[in-house]
């Protein structure tokens, strides 16, 4: 049986003559592209971005659902420390890396005939601080599920009623929003964030987000987890592996995971 939510976000994508899918490996993209599979066929073709702002598990998560579907699965390299304006690590980092993308999308969709781009932008992502969206809307980027008005909550409900066994994966963000903005991207700085969120989410952390202020290592986990986060043994093996990464303070936010918690100063 299908999902009330399901049919406006095909409705969308069924008046494309084919679409290039930007493909991150989340629920979100994962449902836009499972539904474009379903109505335009062979002539959809998934892109997942690489390089060392993105999640392993993301990127391994996209390979596995890509053959799963039997979708043509491009990966493209973005480079990003080859770009200043990421590297700098502005507010509008998030607009620059996205144009990036999406211009090699526009490339994929032109060599390959196709209609156009679409993405898994949903209608709470408008509601926050996003300039990626702009990037967006420059390249004529469409979001079946902002169109359909879906919120994430709505968004994991249709992923459930698809069949999604990770309808419920906790969301990620690309590893550069653990470094506040005006600190210089490096990829030391992001190797630490991502060998120690690794290590928490080895520890059985959920929701993890490793925030990165120099020698000082803050990190949130959903409040009803802080109380395991600092009492033994975590404590003690959370300060030996953040130690050994290069921190010389570690501390926990007592206001627990935060979405965005940098954009306010943006």
């Amino acid at each position: 049986m299908s999902s009330a939510n399901e049919e406006p976000v095909r409705a969308v994508i069924r008046k494309m003559p084919g679409a290039v899918v930007a493909f991150s490996g989340g629920v979100d993209s994962a449902v836009v592209l499972r539904l474009a599979c379903e109505e335009l066929g062979d002539r959809v073709v998934a892109v997942t971005a690489t390089g060392v702002i993105y999640s392993r598990a993301d990127l391994e998560q996209a390979r596995a659902f890509a053959a799963d579907l039997r979708v043509r699965h491009l990966e493209f390299p973005a480079g990003h420390f080859n770009q200043p304006q990421i590297r700098a690590n502005s507010p509008e980092r998030c607009y620059h890396c996205k144009s990036v993308l999406f211009g090699h999308l526009r490339s994929v969709a032109g060599s390959e005939n196709l209609g156009g781009i679409i993405d898994g932008t949903n209608a709470g992502d408008a509601r926050e601080y996003r300039p990626g969206l702009r990037a967006a809307r420059e390249a004529g980027v469409i979001s079946p599920l902002l169109r359909a008005g879906l919120t994430k909550p709505r968004v994991r409900a249709l992923a459930r009623s698809l069949g999604l066994a990770f309808w419920n994966r906790p969301s990620e963000s690309c590893l550069a929003t653990r470094i506040p903005y005006g600190e210089p991207l490096t990829p030391e700085r992001l190797e630490q964030v991502r060998a120690g969120e690794d290590f928490l989410r080895e520890l059985g952390y959920g929701t993890v987000r490793l925030r990165h202020h120099g020698p000082l290592a803050r990190i949130e986990v959903a409040p009803s987890e802080l109380p395991r986060l600092v009492a033994p043994p975590h404590r003690e093996l959370i300060l030996v592996r953040l130690s050994a990464l290069g921190f010389r303070f570690v501390t926990s936010d007592i206001a627990g995971y935060q979405s965005g918690c940098f954009d306010g100063d943006a």
